[in-house]
């Protein structure tokens, strides 16, 4: 039995753990000196070998390196421990699930997914986590405590993880590349969801319809379709949207602002969408092929029409005569028949035209020029 009487810390906050070492040699240095117990170093200690490890917290003394990485470490098994890194040993192993771990600490924190347990719990809002570190990070929301600053920036964050990850758009810096068509991200989850895009993968499905989708958010922006909810509602004039994104591009009708700029001939534009297809019109791009005929178009909106032609597909109505028609401005031109008006004047006689092409055709017996105007009513 060793005799611990007399052994003490720091100060009254700190605390020595006293650790079983690995061999019998270890063990016999951190024995007390039965005939010769002494106070060791400024801090108290009895035990010679404790003593040493716990001082080199002081002095920063690091005597244990990786030979592989050059890594240093104060205690002999805390290299042992890291050598596992190289070498991809993982002694420990869970009995629910066969997943190997390097530290038995986390195979502990591990088993806590197969149980459930989640022994530390927020004193503030009772929230539970399984790690203590998980807890010390969430803790961090009810502080408003942001340890982590970026030195180009200034802006604060909670987590380390979240600081490296935010300092890579100062970098640069994507990390994770698609092995399939070489796009990188700078975040891991950016790279697992634009990978489904690749896999045609869809996990998500709606109970109402049946429509599946790649993304989870995907899915819960549709269910509001069924369920007819408009969480996000502009400030300025009440009118309510599914997606954010759309709110967002909504409000710079009012704001009159247009981030997006083309770079070939200054045009801006409220959505970044509408600026791809604006420099379409440069590049001559047309990347929606028509699988009946083979036509390109530049924009899907207008393969969509097109192809009502194979189909036959005449979905706009008159809702005065039945009448169908495969666009939209068909209907109104001819439901113009029914209301009696006609919007388009002559600017010379004041005559009026349902159609811009009668107006066109009628001005040419005027002058010959083709010039039209729009009536105001």
């Amino acid at each position: 039995m060793l005799d611990q009487e007399g052994l003490r810390s720091c100060s009254s906050e700190q605390e020595i753990r006293l650790e079983m070492k690995d061999t019998t040699e270890e063990i016999s240095l951190s024995v007390i000196e039965p005939h010769n117990p002494r106070i060791i170093s400024r801090c108290n200690f009895t035990w010679r070998e404790i003593c040493a490890t716990h001082e080199k917290i002081h002095t920063g003394k690091k005597p244990y390196e990786c030979n592989q990485c050059g890594k240093g470490f104060r205690k002999r098994r805390a290299l042992t421990v890291h050598q596992r890194i190289h070498s991809k040993e993982k002694p420990f192993e869970c009995n629910q699930c066969g997943k190997g771990f390097i530290k038995r600490q986390t195979l502990t924190e591990h088993q806590r997914i197969h149980t459930g347990e989640k022994p530390y719990e927020c004193n503030e809002c009772g929230k539970a986590f399984r790690q203590r570190g998980t807890l010390t990070v969430h803790q961090r929301t009810h502080t408003g405590e942001k340890l982590y600053e970026c030195n180009q920036c200034g802006k604060a964050f909670i987590q380390k993880g979240d600081l490296t990850v935010h300092q890579r758009i100062h970098t640069g810096e994507k990390p994770y590349e698609c092995i399939q068509c070489g796009k990188t991200f700078i975040r891991r989850v950016s790279l697992i969801v634009h990978q489904k895009i690749h896999s045609g993968e869809k996990p998500y499905e709606c109970n109402q319809c049946g429509k599946t989708f790649s993304y989870k958010g995907n899915l819960t922006e549709h269910q509001r379709i069924h369920i007819g909810e408009k969480p996000y509602e502009c400030y300025q004039c009440g009118k309510t949207f599914i997606q954010r994104e759309s709110l967002t591009e909504h409000q710079r009708i009012h704001s009159g602002e247009k981030p997006y700029e083309c770079n070939q001939c200054g045009k801006t534009f409220i959505q970044r969408q509408s600026l791809t297809e604006h420099q379409r019109i440069h590049t001559g791009e047309k990347p929606y092929e028509c699988n009946q005929c083979g036509k390109t178009v530049r924009y899907k909106r207008n393969l969509i029409v097109h192809q009502r032609i194979h189909t036959g597909e005449k979905p706009y109505k008159c809702n005065k005569c039945g009448k169908t028609f495969r666009y939209k401005r068909n209907v109104i031109e001819h439901q113009r028949i029914h209301t009696g008006e006609k919007p388009y004047e002559c600017n010379q006689c004041g005559k009026g035209f349902r159609f811009k092409g009668s107006l066109i055709g009628h001005q040419i017996s005027h002058t010959g020029e083709k010039s039209y105007s729009k009536r105001s009513d």
